[in-house]
């Protein structure tokens, strides 16, 4: 058996493991059930457009990864990280109940306001989830480690918007979403009570309550260190990238593959298993080292299948009529498509893994937190500016495969500036194409 599954039956990860997986779950249940609301039921909720809401309810979601992240790299840095866990743990009880009032009253405003404070739930949550794995972890184990977490999160993503969609649509959807919400929160909660002590790096850290400036301040503490700031930005980039295919699934199944709420689900799924799998496939490829190679060969997965993504999908653009397909016709007939999303999660697992692990074996220990704090404002920067950049690309006539096209070409450029600023990752891709 693997080390990165032996790790599962260890006090020092399990409750970890299913704390972070369940909150990754409660997250996208909650999330999904209401924006599925709101598509379809926004007439009940309010007058705002069904659509504009739809677009705006994520942003609330992002929001306080801006405004509250470095201050929870701090308190990361400053507490011992269990305490932190089940704090958060018990917080998100408290909005999961918030959220039930909500979707009781019809109260979109509730919901609303529910919907950001779980965005505070992920950001708190955020920094003591990367750092608590070097102190638990040894560096032979970094891998298969972040390697269990990256594909649980995906699983729970995946799980929780199949769960949030389904829930939004059965009959009185908001006894059974309340139910559900408030359960999975509680096992979060029960789970996180067994997460062993986690020292804290910086006790006497005197915590900066002003978002701006110490986020200027992390930037100041981690530019003169490229290789983590370079790091940084290859993850934000990923982000940037799978948020681009993401966002557009829906749209895509249904204008441009001509399929069914089925074919978004399978796409969906093909995408989250796939990076599930190159995740945890990181520890065989790397044998237990932080592997940078890995890094390169997952870019240049994610641009040739991103290119063939395009090319499959023009193919059945051209090749079918305006009836409705559902997810049976493509598993049998469109396999090329499906094996294309696939690869992308494939290669995009292989490529995530290793930044991870490198920012947290390289950046100092006393302040780790703040290092991923500084990760988690890229990250949703870049998301933001994804959704800019599809914007721009559907403003001037083009399509949803031409954006897919024009990000996986964007990917050559970022994979280059990275082997241009640290040489390393071609070298060790080399290396490892070597060995």
């Amino acid at each position: 058996m693997s080390t990165q599954f032996q790790l599962l039956s260890e006090q020092r990860f399990r409750p970890f493991f299913f704390t972070q997986f369940l909150g990754a779950f409660n997250d996208n249940v909650f999330k999904t059930a209401l924006i599925t609301l709101v598509a379809f039921h926004a007439a009940s909720l309010t007058t705002i457009d069904g659509s504009t809401l739809a677009t705006l309810l994520p942003g609330l979601f992002i929001l306080p990864f801006f405004l509250f992240s470095a201050t929870a790299g701090q308190i990361a840095d400053k507490f011992e990280k269990s305490r932190i866990i089940r704090f958060v743990k018990l917080f998100e009880i408290g909005i999961m109940a918030f959220a039930s009032a909500g979707f009781y009253m019809h109260n979109i405003w509730l919901l609303a306001a529910a919907l950001f404070m779980m965005g505070m739930h992920s950001t708190l949550f955020g920094p003591v989830k990367y750092s608590y794995l070097p102190q638990h972890l040894k560096e032979n184990e970094l891998i298969g480690g972040n390697g269990m977490v990256e594909m649980g999160s995906f699983v729970a993503i995946l799980l929780g918007q199949v769960l949030g969609a389904w829930l939004a649509t059965v009959t009185h959807h908001e006894t059974f979403t309340s139910m559900a919400i408030l359960a999975i929160a509680i096992m979060g909660y029960w789970t996180s009570r067994g997460v062993p002590n986690s020292p804290a790096a910086d006790p006497n850290l005197r915590i900066n309550w002003n978002p701006v400036t110490e986020t200027i301040k992390n930037v100041k503490l981690i530019w003169p260190k490229q290789p983590l700031w370079l790091a940084i930005v290859a993850i934000s980039w990923f982000w940037f990238y799978g948020a681009t295919l993401l966002a557009q699934f829906p749209n895509f199944a249904k204008n441009v593959l001509h399929g069914d709420e089925s074919v978004f689900i399978l796409l969906l799924s093909v995408f989250s298993i796939g990076i599930g799998l190159g995740s945890l496939l990181c520890e065989k490829l790397s044998k237990g080292r932080v592997e940078l190679g890995l890094v390169m060969l997952g870019a240049i997965g994610l641009t040739v299948f991103g290119i063939d993504l395009y090319a499959s999908s023009n193919s059945i653009h051209t090749a079918t009529n305006e009836v409705l397909l559902n997810y049976q016709y493509f598993l049998f007939n469109h396999w090329r498509l499906l094996a294309d999303i696939a690869l992308i999660g494939l290669f995009g697992g292989f490529y995530i893994v290793p930044l991870y692990v490198l920012i947290q074996t390289r950046s100092e220990k006393q302040y780790q937190s703040r290092v991923i704090a500084a990760n988690n404002i890229m990250n949703a920067l870049f998301m933001v500016v994804s959704a800019g950049f599809s914007i721009l690309i559907f403003n001037h006539g083009y399509s949803i495969p031409q954006l897919f096209l024009a990000t996986a070409m964007l990917n050559v450029i970022v994979s280059i500036y990275l082997c241009i600023r640290q040489p390393e990752y071609f070298t060790t891709f080399l290396a490892w194409v070597k060995r």
